[in-house]
């Protein structure tokens, strides 16, 4: 679910992906469907969960095939989003602007389409007993267990740093066995989904102790995104508006009705949720804190929220090129996402 959580692969591998999947689902944008419907092929970050829940309420009320789309979700792999988005293999994928940065400036040819959260929804996590943590600053010398994203350890730094520490603790890269190491007490910290880890967490009596970024002044970041491929967008724009806009009323439709929202993300995967509150819960927190701006808005993207953290990475010197060197001029994050192909006010 979470974005580092995605393990990069070889350019071979996604190449022959790219052949399979081209030779399954006709192509981009080839008539796939039963009923001559537009094939749009998805990539999902990771299992079904509620940063999905849009896409699958869409599917689910018809809205794909009522404009015309017949939607595949990619089973889930070990392969980045970034990466099959960008190969062509997948039309769209689910990502996050954290490792969509770092795809980005190495090259990666995707463009945001939609932001499906607004806001980190991932925050540092203790756990609740650890009364010798009471600020990020007290975890200079403990252990973080972390997921392998190349922007995680300059994060926590800054934010120790921040919090008046010196940003100096080990990285042990775990994965999604973080979570039970952190319980275990095998690591000190990790980096929790708060509307999914967080919720769990509390339902299993294993509650935490969590601090938010921005509390400390770190940038805030479009947690989770919904990307194009770049050169399909630009060749099918009305396909593309169609494909998002369904998505953006499947997100509203999580906003405004979290509780059916849950409920039809659980329709669409039978067997796939053995705890039904933790959905119910987690739908409810995204529509309370995360899936709206400022404004109300569900959807749209700022240039100033996109310099603000990809800003950020920029200036701390750890963004990558295509080529593995630093990269030295600013990128123009003007370019890195739209809002055109979003339903019109």
């Amino acid at each position: 679910m979470i974005g580092v959580r995605s393990q990069r692969i070889s350019v071979v591998l996604a190449a022959v992906l790219l052949l399979v999947l081209a030779g399954c689902a006709g192509g981009a944008g080839g008539a796939g469907g039963t009923g001559g419907e537009q094939t749009i092929r998805v990539a999902l970050d990771w299992t079904p969960n509620t940063n999905h829940t849009g896409l699958y309420v869409a599917q689910q009320e018809g809205w794909f095939r009522d404009a015309g789309l017949d939607v595949q979700f990619l089973p889930y792999n070990n392969t980045s989003p970034d990466t099959l988005v960008s190969s062509g293999a997948a039309d769209f994928g689910i990502s996050f602007q954290d490792s969509f940065t770092f795809s980005k400036a190495a090259g990666a040819d995707i463009t945001s389409v939609m932001a499906v959260l607004q806001h980190w929804a991932t925050r540092i996590a203790v756990k609740a007993d650890r009364a010798d943590i009471t600020s990020p600053k007290d975890l200079d010398g403990k252990t973080y267990g972390g997921f392998g994203g190349p922007g995680e350890e300059p994060k926590m730094q800054a934010v120790i740093r921040d919090a008046g520490g010196k940003g100096d603790f080990t990285t042990v890269v775990l994965g999604t066995s973080a979570y039970e190491a952190l319980y275990a007490g095998q690591v000190d910290f990790t980096e929790p989904f708060m509307a999914w880890e967080g919720i769990e967490a509390e339902l299993h009596g294993q509650p935490l102790k969590t601090f938010a970024y921005t509390d400390y002044g770190f940038p805030d970041a479009y947690n989770v995104l919904l990307i194009g491929n770049s050169p399909w967008l630009h060749a099918h724009p009305d396909l593309a508006a169609k494909f998002v806009q369904a998505a953006q009323r499947g997100y509203q439709l999580g906003a405004d009705d979290p509780a059916k929202a849950a409920q039809l993300l659980m329709d669409a995967n039978p067997g796939v949720f053995t705890e039904p509150e933790l959905v119910m819960r987690s739908q409810q927190m995204l529509a309370d804190q995360f899936l709206r701006d400022a404004s109300g808005k569900v959807g749209e993207q700022t240039l100033d929220e996109w310099s603000g953290f990809s800003g950020w990475v920029f200036d701390s010197g750890v963004l990558t090129g295509p080529d593995g060197k630093p990269v030295t001029q600013r990128p123009d994050f003007s370019t890195w996402f739209t809002n055109q192909y979003l339903a019109k006010p």
